[in-house]
């Protein structure tokens, strides 16, 4: 990612405004808001392309356990690549130990890393496991995702209420149905049952 360049960014919204024509020369609340939306971007929004993964999953200790660790219920919201619209919603991340474990609490910051992009659903839960397999050294991690997205809800057919749910498996999890399922299970998930097939 390129070097962020605030006044740039700040005039290109001006810019853009206008273009779409809102009255931005006559409506004093439009007046701050290149400036305003700019700031939101770079100090929060984006920030995830500043942390490194890695690091996030340093601070480890020895695993004393080989069972699946699942940290449900994490609520986050992620940008739409294509349209800059928010998903909102919550994301539960599971994973069996290798030699190490990591708290809880690296396990949301993992999943703000990523969430501080513009990123596609499916990918975001790509990018939390293979993380955890390959910085963590975890056998296995899955991620589901579920999050209402404005891009499908507010635009195109507004089909307003959908939740998208996406899952994703590695390690271990790729081809262990019974794993997959427990993790479900875990979820409350109804559907758990038949989830024992090829990874979606």
């Amino acid at each position: 990612m390129s070097s962020p360049d605030h006044e740039r960014a700040a005039a290109a919204l001006r810019e853009f405004l206008r273009a779409v024509g809102a009255p931005i020369d006559r409506d004093p609340e439009l007046a701050g808001t290149g400036d305003l939306v700019t700031k939101a971007y770079m100090d929060e929004l984006l920030v995830g392309y500043g942390c490194d993964p890695a690091q996030i999953l340093t601070e480890r200790t020895a695993a004393n356990t080989d069972g699946l660790v699942l940290i449900r219920d994490l609520r986050t919201s992620i940008l739409c690549p294509h349209h800059l619209m928010p998903a909102v919603g919550v994301v539960h991340v599971g994973y069996v130990p290798g030699e190490h474990v990591v708290g809880f609490g690296a396990i949301g910051r993992l999943v703000e890393c990523f969430a501080r992009r513009l990123i596609l659903q499916e990918v975001f839960g790509e990018e939390i496991v293979r993380a955890l397999v390959a910085h963590l050294g975890a056998k296995g991690a899955g991620c589901v995702v579920a999050l209402t997205s404005t891009c499908f809800t507010e635009r195109g057919g507004q089909h307003r209420g959908a939740l998208t749910v996406t899952h994703s498996w590695a390690g271990h999890f790729e081809n262990n149905p019974t794993l997959r399922m427990e993790m479900l299970q875990g979820l409350g998930d109804p559907t758990a049952a038949r989830s024992t097939g090829q990874a979606d």
